[in-house]
């Protein structure tokens, strides 16, 4: 007697992941607060591209006002002048506006979006 037994085959594919720059959108979050909901908006801060700063003026300012790691930083500098811009921080408006106006005085373009 004979048996048949199915036959299958599996193929690997190898998946390469690339960093890409990604815009990501406003996220909006409930809090409850002693019953009250409130809603929190996450913010971006994003520093442009421009002709006049040094990569490492830029990577400096990173390092000392968004508390980046030296790499952290050097990469957040590659897609700036790359890409025209980069979100190098995310959090609330608060927390963010005088890490703007810090990056802002020191000649840097910057917004929160």
């Amino acid at each position: 007697m004979l048996l048949y037994l199915p036959f299958f085959i599996i193929f690997v594919v190898p998946v390469q992941f690339t960093m890409q720059n990604y815009n990501y959108p406003e996220i909006e979050t409930d809090i409850l607060l002693d019953d009250v909901v409130v809603e929190a908006k996450v913010y971006n801060l994003v520093v442009f591209n421009d002709e006049v700063n040094t990569f490492n003026f830029v990577i400096d300012t990173l390092i000392d006002v968004c508390q980046h790691s030296s790499e952290q930083a050097e990469q957040c500098t590659m897609i700036i002048h790359y890409k025209g811009k980069c979100a190098v921080k995310k959090g609330d408006f608060e927390e963010l506006v005088p890490m703007r106006n810090a990056i802002c005085n020191r000649g840097i373009s910057a917004e929160l979006m």
